[in-house]
């Protein structure tokens, strides 16, 4: 039974105990954990080597840090998982505003009633989920909303001065007292609010309308930034930046492997149960392909990067897409294709912030490029020792396909089974499209789509799939335009 009195708690403890800060509690949390070999940061992929070793130096020497990365690097999610490091829960003076430790009370109010109720005083219990603080930083923010302001119809009530303590109303900071006050894009704070911030950090006091105030907080602080701002040039000021112990960078997936499996884990594809959806690994590698694809790009602004939320929406549009057409079609099974990602652009615009040069060329016309190009580089991956040489003949005799990303697989299948050399790629692939029509499907058109990729099939939205040597031939005769045309 939990002690609900602080006589209950002493009973306990055997021995007022010492004090033991919290960026202590997450060092001796940390260290136990290290030694147990436990998981400590669920859901962080590609970080181990890089990121996390120093995290945990930081955290080792009991410094406050910050994150410095573009935007969707998983900054907040690390920052939000560092509560796996506080005690299940802690004990609280009942009723206290900033959860005032009831040994060691900084509030005038909790050292009041410490000594007029004494071992009466009323124990509350604080879950390590509450003791995690959050404000993203926006220019507006004032020292009232982080510190605090003084009341003075509280002191008016009373009977106080204007300057005494149980006059304030406190702020984020003193109620993530004892706990992790974390701070999103620090360098959007305004001066004087970061001025207020290395005060407390360095001194523990501040100063509310002219009066200082005196708060020995107990935090672990905690931020994140994008590393262009983060300078002596940005909008940080150098003090602040001093006492911050640790810079920690971020950084977007090193390999295809690791992002195809961040983008697995956090992407919403349980909506259509498992046993009817199939995603085919290359849909997977080509949705990815676009972001690494886009972070090499130089007329997509690097400053801003390409989040790791753009495979993410990319793919679950491209799944939304094939699920409208199963729908429409009374398809049991939901398999996307090359086409359902070029469907997915409105989830892949929004997300790129581009340099004079994009803008010239249009959101959308780069995300089709960024979809080809990554398309092109599955294709040779996957079928590096093919020879197409069948198929590009069939198209070189006049042969033509024209379809969209509506056509149900059967029609689609019906269309192109007659293509010279298909069968035995798909016997390759041990796909047998009487039973596997749609996955069948999907591999016809990312074969069609990379042999169009490498120059050697052309499409329109007329006429679909046709030879590029008959392209190449009639836009030399004028009868049509010499670019490609986008795929519908």
């Amino acid at each position: 039974m939990k002690c609900s009195t602080l006589g209950q708690l002493k009973q306990e403890k055997g021995i007022p105990p010492s004090f033991r800060s919290v960026k202590d509690e997450i060092r001796e949390n940390l260290i136990d954990k290290l030694r147990h070999k436990e998981e400590l940061f669920p859901g962080i992929i590609g970080y181990e080597d890089t990121v996390v070793p120093g995290l945990l130096n930081a955290l080792l020497s009991r410094h406050n840090l910050i994150l410095l990365g573009l935007r969707g690097q998983a900054k907040s999610r690390i920052l939000r998982a560092l509560t796996n490091l506080l005690d299940q829960e802690i004990a609280c003076v009942a009723g206290c505003e900033i959860n005032d430790d009831p040994f060691f009370p900084i509030c005038a109010s909790c050292q009041k009633r410490t000594k007029e109720e004494g071992d009466d005083l009323p124990i509350v219990y604080l879950p390590r989920e509450k003791r995690y603080v959050e404000k993203l930083a926006t220019p507006d923010v004032t020292i009232a909303d982080i510190i605090g302001d003084l009341d003075p119809i509280k002191a008016a009530r009373h009977g106080r001065e204007l300057s005494a303590h149980e006059n304030i109303h406190f702020g984020l900071l003193p109620r993530a007292h004892r706990g992790i006050f974390s701070i999103n894009e620090l360098p959007d704070l305004a001066p004087k609010i970061q001025v207020g911030l290395f005060n407390i950090m360095q001194e523990g006091d501040v100063q509310i309308k002219g009066f200082p105030i005196r708060l020995p907080l107990d935090i672990l602080l905690v931020f994140s930034a994008n590393p262009e701002d983060y300078t002596a040039r940005g909008k940080i000021i150098t003090p602040l930046k001093d006492r911050i112990g640790s810079e920690i960078t971020t950084h977007y997936p090193r390999t295809l492997k690791e992002g195809v499996e961040i983008t697995r884990q956090e992407s919403w594809i349980d909506r259509v149960p498992s046993e009817n959806l199939a995603i085919p690994d290359f849909i997977w590698e080509i949705v990815e392909g676009i972001a690494f694809r886009g972070r090499q790009d130089k007329r997509i602004d690097k400053r801003s990067g390409v989040s790791q939320r753009l495979p993410i929406a990319c793919l679950e549009n491209t799944l939304s897409n094939a699920e409208r057409r199963a729908l429409s079609a009374e398809e049991q099974k939901v398999v996307p294709r090359v086409s359902d990602i070029y469907a997915s652009i409105p989830a892949v615009t929004g997300k790129l912030e581009l340099e004079y040069e994009g803008e010239l060329k249009g959101a959308e016309n780069i995300a089709k490029e960024l979809i080809e190009s990554a398309v092109v580089g599955a294709f040779e991956r996957y079928f590096s020792d093919q020879n197409f040489d069948q198929i590009v003949q069939w198209f070189d005799l006049g042969g033509e396909i024209k379809v969209d990303d509506q056509v149900p697989a059967g029609q689609y299948f019906e269309k192109v089974k007659s293509i010279q050399g298909l069968k035995k790629i798909l016997d390759e692939q041990n796909i047998a499209p009487a039973t596997e029509v749609e996955i069948a499907v999907s591999v016809v058109e990312f074969i069609l789509e990379g042999l169009y990729g490498q120059k050697r099939l052309n499409r329109s939205e007329s006429r679909g799939y046709f030879s590029e040597a008959e392209q190449t031939e009639e836009a030399y005769l004028g009868n049509l335009p010499s670019q490609k045309s986008s795929f519908n």
